[in-house]
């Protein structure tokens, strides 16, 4: 006999890792700014990465072996590019992944980067169903898709279910860019900034924005306002490839940055990340733009457009930002000895990109963001780390 199905809301208990849950006519959108942010920057852009639910998870406690969810699911498709594959659920029991799933259908985003146009053809939800889960009490839960906005539904178990009971875990707040998002992961929970999380056994706020980690003020608050036990700042390379601001604007920018996050964070460890190895932009300033000849022959390439002479009137390129970076950190660093530094050619540098070349020039591949996770698990939770005393193995 099969056993019914108990439906259970999904509101903040049982969501983790996403700054707001917004109402929907059908049930919730995690985003990962709050609607105050997203109102002072409306940019289409920003407005898809913040839904995109980086690192969010529906996380409970349960003896279900039988668990769906239903989504709407908005899927992106880019003028000219290839078809994108749907977005990947991964399923984490007692910390280990043990399914994958994906929902086809739903709404379709149009986006013609050329044009700079962001068009939305509605869809209906789609349900995602895991079966077979081992019996008994287990904590589960369900990652969701790092590149698709996805709106909650319905939830469904053959057992009651309950929010993963508090074991102390520190909490790790991150900003950064596309790559800190997700782009090019093979899945949620193999993000790198998700893959140094489960290392590390913290509790990850995944605030990074594709093409959109840009030193915005709104961004700096909401970073504020949310609670964390250390927080991470990695930026660079949208600053660059998107050509918004010359080097007389960047140090301001960032002191402003994180002079506001140290308002919410006066005593947390807070380490500043510089970007990691992108040949295209280390001697070459932005904007970036799609490869045509690529496009041409169905694949997605960048390249940079900018003109190297122009650093000299303050062109960025991720060889200037670095110096500014590094600038800045040694100004704060003498009145502030919570504030750390991590050069990211550390975590991907020139032998990196040797063997592990970015496949479009801009983003990392799924083995590129598991390296970069075990090394910052390492570099910062690890032993001597910025992040080891407050978040003890």
């Amino acid at each position: 006999m099969t056993t019914a199905l108990t439906t259970t809301p999904l509101t903040g208990d049982l969501v983790r890792g996403a700054l707001e849950l917004e109402p929907t006519p059908r049930g919730v959108l995690p985003q990962r700014l709050p609607a105050r942010a997203r109102a002072q920057g409306a940019d289409p852009q920003l407005s898809m990465a913040a839904s995109q639910p980086s690192g969010v998870r529906v996380a409970l406690r349960t003896s279900a072996t039988v668990l769906e969810l239903d989504v709407l699911p908005t899927k992106r498709a880019y003028v000219g590019a290839p078809p994108r594959p749907d977005g990947t659920y991964d399923l984490l029991v007692d910390g280990r992944l043990v399914a994958r799933g994906s929902v086809q259908g739903g709404s379709v985003l149009t986006v013609d980067p050329r044009a700079g146009t962001f068009e939305v053809s509605p869809g209906e939800p789609g349900t995602l169903r895991f079966d077979g889960l081992p019996p008994g009490a287990k904590d589960v839960e369900v990652w969701l898709p790092h590149d698709e906005t996805t709106e909650l539904v319905a939830l469904r178990t053959d057992a009651p279910v309950a929010p993963l009971p508090d074991r102390g875990r520190r909490t790790w707040l991150h900003h950064g860019s596309s790559i800190s998002q997700g782009s090019g992961a093979q899945s949620p929970s193999t993000t790198w900034p998700a893959v140094a999380a489960l290392a590390a056994g913290v509790e990850l706020v995944n605030v990074g924005l594709g093409g959109s980690a840009l030193l915005d003020p709104f961004t700096a608050r909401a970073l504020r306002g949310t609670p964390a036990d250390v927080v991470s700042v990695k930026v660079g390379i949208n600053l660059v490839n998107a050509d918004l601001m010359r080097r007389r604007a960047l140090g301001p920018a960032l002191h402003g940055f994180l002079d506001t996050v140290r308002e919410g964070h006066p005593d947390a460890p807070l380490l500043l990340v510089t970007p990691l190895l992108c040949p295209i932009h280390e001697d070459t300033p932005g904007p970036a733009a799609f490869d045509e000849q690529a496009l041409a022959e169905g694949r997605v390439r960048f390249r940079a457009t900018g003109d190297p002479a122009e650093r000299a009137q303050g062109r960025l390129t991720l060889r200037v930002v670095r110096e500014e970076l590094r600038r800045v950190h040694t100004q704060r660093a003498a009145e502030d000895p919570h504030l750390h530094l991590l050069d990211g050619l550390e975590l991907y540098g020139e032998a990196d990109a040797a063997e592990l070349p970015l496949p479009d020039a801009l983003h990392p591949d799924a083995a590129t963001h598991r390296r970069v996770g075990e090394r910052f698990a390492g570099l910062a939770f690890g032993p001597g780390g910025p992040f080891a005393a407050r978040c003890p193995a």
